[in-house]
């Protein structure tokens, strides 16, 4: 908090203004000027003229102090209370959109808590409580939250096992990028929107397919795959499954290990080919995660970082993409810090001794 007391001025801060409004009463009862007043006290000659108004209509007594400000305030019980309250969402408070404003909060304060505050000490009472304005998540609503709970427990059971036969832990994802770019915020004159000047009719897309590799007492690793779509009639604009199989031939070669592989329920990761060479080698296990969660696969944030790193660039040509592309995964290899999958709210921890 700015103020103790819930805001305002502390006792001495107000005794001492009180000291100095109690002078300017004495000067008022010599018959001193507003002006000279003022100068000798160092407070504005407005001020001096409405203490003076006061000392005309209410005498000394009215230039003491009238004690702390009466200012309402929200405890920290109340606090819990509101907290549960804005836990529920906007919609149940009657709202069309799924947004928190200001306005929103100070109403369900007064309806619930019956406490009258503005706008300002509501953007300050969040702000103290840990409540930062952000962007939301989203979430599909296809989405079944009772297999994301239990697959989270299923993807537990993956990791003990990893670590009972000394394996890896893979999670695996794919995504496009095309030559233009995403948008990012930049700063330019008043009226006139910044442009980026990006090629119209190209239609040249890369994706990549990238494994984020853990294992305990090991470096987190990054390995990626990319493919550049060829724009001929009839040709594969995706992933096969024996693209999928070479990239975890090469991770196994990589980490020289054993590796449990995490993805999603993609068409061509449940191919009868890829599943017929995982039964054949006793190196690979694969696991799926549920519909709709991306966020328990780390691999998300890397596209996060690529695409935040790739904002407002224009790329000129195919090539220049490319290079793009492939400084920003090697600047992630190189910081294993950044693929830490304690993003996804997972912990790879070492077997405990019997």
């Amino acid at each position: 908090m700015r103020y103790p007391e819930g805001g305002g001025l502390t006792a001495e801060r107000r005794a001492f203004r009180e000291g100095i409004r109690l002078q300017a009463g004495e000067g008022f009862a010599a018959g001193e000027k507003t002006a000279v007043i003022a100068k000798d006290l160092r407070v504005s000659v407005r001020s001096a003229e409405r203490w003076r108004r006061a000392w005309r209509e209410g005498g000394m007594e009215a230039l003491r102090s009238a004690g702390p400000a009466n200012s309402p305030t929200v405890t920290d019980a109340q606090f819990t209370v509101l907290e549960e309250e804005l836990g529920k969402g906007p919609s149940a408070h009657g709202f069309d959109d799924q947004r928190w404003t200001l306005a929103r909060v100070q109403t369900v304060i007064r309806q619930r808590l019956r406490v009258s505050l503005s706008v300002a000490t509501v953007w300050r009472l969040l702000k103290r409580h840990g409540w930062p304005w952000q962007a939301p998540a989203r979430r599909a609503l296809e989405r079944d939250e009772h297999a994301v709970e239990v697959e989270e427990g299923g993807v537990a059971a993956c990791k003990r096992l990893a670590a009972a036969c000394g394996a890896w832990i893979v999670f695996e994802d794919e995504a496009g990028f095309s030559m233009t770019p995403p948008r990012a915020r930049t700063w330019g004159r008043r009226g006139h929107t910044p442009a980026i000047r990006v090629r119209g009719r190209s239609r040249r897309r890369t994706s990549v397919a990238a494994l984020c590799c853990y294992k305990p007492g090991e470096k987190s690793r990054l390995i990626h795959r990319p493919r550049n779509h060829l724009l001929l009639k009839g040709a594969r604009k995706s992933f096969s499954w024996k693209d999928y199989r070479d990239l975890l031939v090469r991770a196994h070669i990589q980490l020289d290990g054993p590796i449990v592989v995490v993805w999603d329920n993609l068409n061509t990761h449940l191919a009868a080919g890829l599943k017929r060479y995982e039964a054949e080698h006793d190196w690979l296990t694969t696991v799926r995660l549920p519909p709709y969660a991306p966020d328990l696969n780390p691999v998300e944030a890397v596209w996060s970082l690529v695409r935040r790193a790739m904002a407002n660039t224009a790329f000129d040509t195919p090539d220049h993409l490319d290079r793009k592309l492939g400084r920003e995964l090697r600047r992630i290899q190189l910081r294993p810090h950044l693929i830490d999958v304690t993003a996804t709210g997972l912990t790879i921890n070492p077997p405990t001794p019997p």
